[in-house]
């Protein structure tokens, strides 16, 4: 069993930080071959309209984090973005070579630190139900499960859940 660490460094970058972009792209690597099917069998129209309510408009995105190793290297990523009122969790993704040590924890409690600072006192997030290991990450750190908000309501296979968060004193 690989220990969890204890601290991780915290890294505030641009979405267009270059170490940001090749681990959104390592993620749709990941990710996108498990709803393949799923989203082979919509309709073009259907298909080109779930694209839309997928895409980051990068003028949304209010934070962006990485999580470094010990060698400085980044191995992980999340962000924020402003949809409507809220926040949402956009984006959380470790490398497999530094999963199971505290990683994602750290991005999400990093996440959770900036927005009650902005002043939010939720977080909200989507995911899919191809993603068990990420349902269970926000289960065991305090997310709940509410309806599918949008712009996700059209897929099926949406997740969504939010966080109340501890007020900071300003």
């Amino acid at each position: 069993m690989t220990a969890v660490r204890s601290a991780w460094t915290i890294e505030n970058v641009a979405w267009t930080d270059d170490r940001a972009v090749v681990l959104r792209d390592a993620m749709d690597a990941e990710v996108g071959p498990r709803y393949a099917e799923t989203f082979a069998a919509f309709d073009d129209e259907t298909a080109a309209a779930l694209a839309d309510d997928f895409a980051v408009d990068p003028s949304t995105i209010v934070e962006v984090v990485l999580v470094l190793d010990d060698a400085g290297e980044a191995v992980g990523h999340a962000a924020l973005r402003a949809l409507g009122d809220e926040l949402e969790v956009k984006r959380v993704y470790v490398d497999p070579r530094a999963r199971g040590r505290g990683a994602s924890r750290a991005l999400m409690a990093e996440l959770e630190r900036l927005a009650a600072v902005r002043g939010a006192s939720r977080l909200i997030l989507q995911t899919g139900d191809r993603q068990p290991e990420a349902v269970a990450l926000y289960e065991n750190i305090g997310y709940r499960a509410i309806p599918v908000f949008p712009p996700y309501v059209r897929f099926a296979g949406s997740r969504c859940f939010a966080k109340t968060l501890i007020a900071v004193a300003g």
